[in-house]
């Protein structure tokens, strides 16, 4: 049997006195959809960027591909070179072009020649169906480009894992399809991928187990189909009727 993707058992996350993050324990296989959903201030986003160190949990365990994350600097380099990671602002570097933002990590880290750094660039802008945009600044771009490049420049790490922080919440709502498009794709092609999102067509559509949070906790979680059909807690039960309108 091999390692999880992702392993997380009994880890707490505080700010100052708050307490963010409440004896979580989740477990991701290799090749498996999770998606994470909550209200606001949930502790969603805390959840994930733990993942890969972005922030930083105060007790429990998290392993990434085995790898156990702790304040080992080669320990966090392994797991960030295994998660891949898309912000809900793009965080794409705004003084380099878009071939320059895919392929700065993997010339740098994984010390890959320019010339493949950019064929795999390119293959991957092909992925996300902006080949054409490769010279272009992304203030030259709309948001939905963006976060599409964005969505590529982590894949040119080759990561095991992706996660994404929100991908969709700071776009207009007709650029949302076309980024959902490019996730859903990986996730046919077997990507590891944990998703905080509010998309729950998204949820439905590709997700392997939806986790609910609220106030810190995973709260519950299930197939989507269970999930949104027959929820156990009163507050899963409220939040799906909120964001599916009725």
């Amino acid at each position: 049997m091999s390692d999880p993707a992702i392993r997380i058992a009994g880890m707490h996350k505080y700010y100052g006195k708050f307490h963010a993050l409440q004896d979580i324990d989740l477990t991701v296989a290799r090749g498996e959809k999770i998606v994470i959903c909550g209200p606001s201030g949930s502790g969603k986003s805390t959840l994930i960027r733990c993942i890969n160190r972005l922030e930083e949990h105060h007790s429990g365990t998290i392993e990434v591909m085995g790898t156990c994350l702790d304040d080992n600097v080669d320990h966090i380099d392994e797991i960030r070179r295994e998660a891949g990671m898309v912000f809900q602002n793009f965080n794409l570097f705004p003084h380099m072009s878009v071939l320059d933002n895919c392929t700065l990590a993997p010339i740098l880290v994984r010390k890959t020649a320019r010339a493949e750094a950019e064929n795999v660039a390119m293959r991957y802008l092909e992925r996300v169906k902006i080949p054409e945009q490769a010279h272009k600044f992304p203030g030259e771009l709309s948001g939905g480009q963006q976060q599409r490049v964005a969505i590529a420049r982590a894949l040119c790490m080759n990561p095991e894992i992706m996660l994404f922080d929100e991908p969709t919440s700071a776009l207009d709502p007709e650029m949302i399809s076309e980024v959902l498009e490019v996730m859903v794709g990986l996730a046919k092609e077997g990507m590891t991928m944990v998703c905080v999102t509010h998309e729950m067509g998204f949820a439905r559509q590709v997700a392997d187990r939806v986790i609910f949070m609220s106030e810190g906790r995973i709260v519950e979680e299930a197939p989507p189909e269970e999930f949104f059909t027959n929820p156990q807690n009163e507050r899963t039960r409220t939040f799906i009727g909120q964001v599916m309108g009725h």
